[in-house]
């Protein structure tokens, strides 16, 4: 395999501090190994992954080794899952754009291709602007695409396609990591109700009189078969090679972007490049 000069892993330490000199964007992806459904694979962080690595290509970024574990309580039932807790998630982060930003690398960027993550992601980088006076951004992977791009791939039923078990993630997996998808095993959302009440399209809160209330509920509970909502049928390979090049497109900008801003100085626009 020849070496990736935007993939941190495949780097010497030499070759890194080399690169440390000219101060690349550092990317940090993030993902999960837990249920995506009876059809894909559990280990969801390799297609984020994949994104991240192809965008600090194209952006000239240096993209770090991805975190493959998150936190999601409500996916404890399911055996094969990986969840770190709350403070070990926090601990863990922290200490990854630590690592960094200890050696004046000050551009870091978060990409989360784990929702649940985010209001621990938020909680690190406030502290870290607190303690560091460095801003780290962080994108929200799969909340990146716009309704606009959901309606021209899957037409005027794409929230029909949409959520947890369905799309984005089966049609990515299907064009990233084809011969992983089981086929044979896709299936519709089979949902239970909670206290006589509709569960969301997650799994820990029910609706009430049109508003989420927030439960204390495992997808076991709920969502016998791991699909939250969406029908994964409605996935394909080509819907997911159009997606995962406008995310990595996406991503690639902002770190273009980034890279001209100070991470110390929000309130400044980013200097144009000469």
């Amino acid at each position: 395999m020849s070496k990736r000069p935007y993939a941190l892993q495949d780097l010497t330490w030499v070759e890194f501090a080399e690169r440390r000199a000219g101060q690349p964007v550092i990317v940090l992806p993030l993902g999960s190994q837990e249920e995506q459904g009876p059809h894909a694979p559990m280990g969801d962080f390799v297609v984020a992954e994949r994104i991240a690595l192809a965008a600090a290509e194209r952006a000239g970024a240096i993209c770090a080794p991805v975190l493959p574990f998150g936190y999601a309580e409500f996916f404890r039932g399911i055996p094969g899952g990986i969840q770190l807790r709350a403070d070990t998630f926090v601990r863990v982060l922290e200490d990854m754009i630590g690592a960094f930003l200890d050696h004046g690398l000050n551009r870091v960027v978060i990409v989360n291709g784990h929702t649940t993550n985010a209001s621990l992601i938020a909680q690190v980088a406030h502290k870290i602007r607190r303690e560091r006076g460095i801003m780290v951004p962080n994108l929200n992977l799969w909340r990146l695409m716009p309704d606009t791009l959901w309606a021209e791939l899957h037409g005027v039923d794409a929230q029909a396609a949409r959520g947890h078990g369905a799309d984005p993630l089966t049609s990515v997996t299907m064009h990233l990591t084809p011969d992983l998808i089981r086929h044979d095993l896709m299936a519709r959302p089979d949902r239970r109700a909670a206290f006589g009440l509709a569960t969301s399209g997650q799994f820990a809160s029910v609706d009430y009189k049109g508003a989420p209330v927030e439960l204390p509920l495992d997808v076991t509970d709920v969502a016998a078969n791991g699909i939250g909502s969406g029908d994964p049928a409605r996935a394909s390979a080509p819907i997911g090679a159009a997606m995962t090049e406008w995310l990595a497109r996406y991503v690639a900008d902002f770190l273009d972007y980034f890279r001209a801003c100070d991470p110390a100085d929000w309130n400044a626009a980013p200097v144009p490049a000469a």
